[in-house]
């Protein structure tokens, strides 16, 4: 296939959405369409033997949540599937912030017994941020939730952003008799099935069809009946251009637990997302289908296989097509890189690749020299932008517990940090080590994964810190007089770019007040 051909057969996209509204069943419902398994896992596998896919780690098998970003792969149709399934916890919003930058389009996954919560509003805001293309999908209709015309009305007020619904409900709850596909024209009748696929399908080209009486009953067909034509005279017919630049969502029924409302999404969405887009460096824009290879890493995960302690990089494939054992310019190192183990992703399972091509998501085996936000490229040298880091919320001091595994705490700490877990900070004076995370959740990981893959025992220690803030000035020398007279709170972070510690907001506040030549950052570009 020509590059260009490559280019339109695939499609990357997170899947987002609130803690429990149903992510991860949604992911684990798509794999099973795909043909990637045979048999769908449960988020807290008591009763299915099968636990998920996408939550592999220890901790996220204990807690029943995710706690990383989970890369998956696979064919439907034809169409080659890159998906990303983000941690929904607000604790470990910053993984999915990053992810969000490697991604074409995005799926959003709404309760429909709760509606829109705190969490999804926020991962809007960094959707629209980039006009990143949003379809919704209302789950949980096997339950007794909201009306679907007050859960439209809330995601368009909420989430600022027009809604177009592509499905219909016939009934919730108790009384869920299926959904009408309003795309297709098609209805699907419900049949709960947690695990195994159902094929079930009635084309009514005509809802005035008397058949369509006897299978869901009269009440609900005139209901149907009503709500189609009443939703075909509000909504213009669907303008996909209008969707691709973030301007409307498409807006699916359906139930991930039991099978769902799921196919009429994936067929929809493979006909409608976007292909891979073009991305902005600090120089120019690249198209992904200039012939020269460019990419950057928006993730790194260590030890994925407990067995062989390996430190994999996520590559995010931008133009061009990327070749095994092929050297290429690493912007930010001393040297070309080449990459002999590289693989694609079914969660932690992986397969050994020679070639990929724009869109793709690609693990590289690295020992230490990729960072999160390094481009790599055929030989221009130039950076992609737009990979935040954001200053931390809460802080801790790092406490070593046993005197005899400094090195191991040490080394997992590194680790951790360039996964971007978390931040740290050493500060100056005393040379004492700092945690920053958004979350309290995230001192649970860190403890427990130094313990788990490092042998390290650690403590966090509260400390009364209010914001980590970088600070650059044009001026050296008064960056160095600023340095010096305020060494108790000045620290470094693993990057070694200088920080400044604060302790309240009013003080904060005061010290920017007097150092006026001092820029002080928020948010660092990695």
């Amino acid at each position: 296939m020509s590059l260009k051909e490559e280019i339109q057969k695939r499609r990357t996209f997170a899947i987002i959405a609130h803690p429990d509204a149903g992510k991860t069943t949604l992911t684990e419902k798509l794999l099973l369409f795909g043909g990637a398994i045979q048999t769908a896992g449960a988020v807290k596998s008591n009763k299915i033997d099968t636990a998920t896919k996408s939550d592999w780690m220890a901790i996220e098998k204990q807690r029943g949540i995710s706690v990383a970003t989970s890369v998956m792969g696979f064919e439907y149709k034809n169409i080659k599937i890159n998906l990303l399934d983000t941690p929904g916890h607000q604790d470990f919003a910053e993984d999915t912030y990053r992810t969000l930058t490697a991604v074409d389009s995005v799926i959003m996954v709404i309760d429909c017994v709760k509606g829109v919560e705190i969490q999804t509003e926020k991962l809007m805001e960094v959707c629209r941020m980039r006009n990143t293309p949003v379809i919704c999908f209302i789950n949980k209709l096997d339950r007794e939730g909201r009306d679907p015309y007050e859960l439209i009305e809330e995601v368009e007020q909420k989430l600022n952003i027009q809604c177009h619904p592509l499905s219909w409900p016939i009934g919730m709850g108790k009384s869920f008799k299926g959904v009408y596909n309003l795309f297709d024209h098609k209805l699907n009748l419900f049949t709960p099935s947690q695990r195994k696929l159902s094929d079930v399908r009635q084309e009514f080209e005509d809802l005035e069809d008397p058949e369509l009486e006897e299978l869901i009953g009269k009440n609900f067909a005139n209901q149907l009946r009503d709500d189609v034509e009443l939703i075909e005279g509000v909504y213009p017919e669907f303008d996909t251009k209008e969707y691709l630049e973030g301007k409307v969502a498409p807006v699916f029924f359906g139930s991930a637990v039991n099978n769902f409302g799921i196919n009429e999404m994936l067929d929809t969405f493979i006909k409608i997302a976007p292909s891979p887009k073009s991305r902005k460096t600090e120089d120019r824009e690249v198209l992904p289908d200039e012939n020269k290879f460019s990419g950057f890493i928006f993730k790194i995960h260590a030890n994925m296989d407990p067995n062989h302690r390996n430190r994999i990089a996520f590559l995010r494939i931008c133009s061009g097509k990327f070749e095994r054992n092929k050297p290429y310019n690493h912007v930010r190192g001393p040297k070309p890189l080449r990459f002999s183990n590289v693989t694609q992703f079914m969660a932690q399972d992986k397969e050994m690749i020679d070639e990929a091509f724009p869109g793709d998501i690609v693990g590289l085996y690295d020992t230490g020299n990729l960072k999160i936000g390094d481009t790599l490229t055929e030989g221009e040298n130039m950076q992609f932008v737009g990979i935040p880091s954001f200053s931390p919320e809460i802080f801790r001091e790092v406490v070593n517990k046993d005197a005899m595994k400094t090195k191991q705490l040490e080394k997992g700490l590194q680790q951790l940090m360039e996964e971007g877990v978390a931040q740290l900070f050493t500060f100056d004076m005393g040379s004492r080590k700092v945690v920053g995370t958004v979350g309290q959740l995230q001192f649970e990981v860190i403890q427990f994964r130094l313990k788990n893959e490092y042998n390290a025992t650690v403590e966090f220690h509260p400390m009364n810190l209010y914001k980590a803030c970088w600070i650059t000035s044009k001026d050296k020398k008064k960056l160095e007089e600023f340095v010096r007279s305020k060494n108790r709170h000045i620290a470094h972070d693993k990057d070694g770019k200088l920080v400044f510690m604060a302790e309240s907001k009013a003080w904060l506040q005061m010290v920017m007040d007097n150092y006026p030549e001092i820029e002080f950052h928020f948010t660092s570009d990695i």
